[in-house]
């Protein structure tokens, strides 16, 4: 059976839905267990297509001044109150306003495909 290298050739941080579509990309005999796992966590859990992520991660960087990876996080989570955002984005211990939460999940909300 072939089955992808696990050789590391590049590493950057990536929206669920980015990971699928890579994963999507491979013939199934190709993919290792731990492929097909994660492959199946990203169809169950992915948010919004590869497209809509990619373009709300780089609204969030450039308009909130998120960095890529706490960007990625929110996208993954598309999450509904400003409690769960602030948990997302409190973990450094940088202070966000209400105002800046609230205007990330008007954001958001423009994205959801719920």
């Amino acid at each position: 059976m072939n089955q992808l290298p696990r050789k590391i050739i590049d590493s950057k941080p990536t929206t669920t839905t980015e990971a699928k579509r890579t994963l999507e990309r491979a013939k199934e005999e190709e993919l290792g267990e731990f492929q097909r796992r994660t492959l199946d966590y990203a169809s169950k859990f992915a948010k919004v297509s590869p497209a809509k992520a990619e373009k709300l991660v780089r609204e969030l960087s450039e308009k909130h001044q998120l960095e890529r990876k706490d960007a990625i996080q929110v996208v993954n989570t598309m999450p509904h109150y400003i409690e769960e955002l602030r948990a997302i984005l409190t973990v450094k211990g940088r202070i966000i306003s209400g105002t800046q939460l609230e205007d990330i999940l008007k954001l958001l909300n423009n994205y959801r495909e719920d």
